[in-house]
């Protein structure tokens, strides 16, 4: 195992900006910040075995939202699916195989996560926003 980085947590906040128009989406993706936020939380005290538990629940609840969010967006044209699949599948490997305890602190893989979900979160908003747009 590496030796822990110093430095601070990446915290994520909520903001009206990342609202979809999907409460059910909005829900979710409010949950994967506030993980990250956990995580965070879960780092600064030291809690190692915790915040090992936590991050695997974080990127469990990314596949299960990839899986909602790509019902969602069935719907939305294939070219869109397939760029939502592919983010998902990138997502996978990066958590499964990059992001790892074996090859990353715990405070680089906080970063990490805190830095992806909020990505994704901005991305969606503005993806589903513009196809709402476009349908109007």
């Amino acid at each position: 195992m590496q030796e822990e980085a110093q430095g601070t947590p990446t915290r994520v906040a909520w903001s009206p900006e990342h609202e979809t128009g999907h409460a059910e989406l909005d829900a979710q993706h409010q949950a994967l910040l506030a993980q990250c936020n956990q995580l965070a939380d879960l780092y600064a005290e030291g809690a190692e075995l915790r915040f090992d538990e936590a991050f695997g629940q974080l990127r469990a609840a990314v596949q299960a939202h990839f899986e909602a969010e790509a019902l969602l967006l069935a719907g939305a044209g294939p070219e869109v699916l397939e760029d939502h699949l592919a983010d998902a599948e990138e997502f996978g490997y990066l958590a499964d195989e990059i992001a790892t305890p074996e090859n990353f602190d715990r405070l680089e893989l906080q970063r990490f996560a805190a830095v992806w979900c909020l990505g994704h979160v901005t991305a969606s908003a503005r993806q589903l926003k513009a196809g709402s747009d476009a349908a109007a």
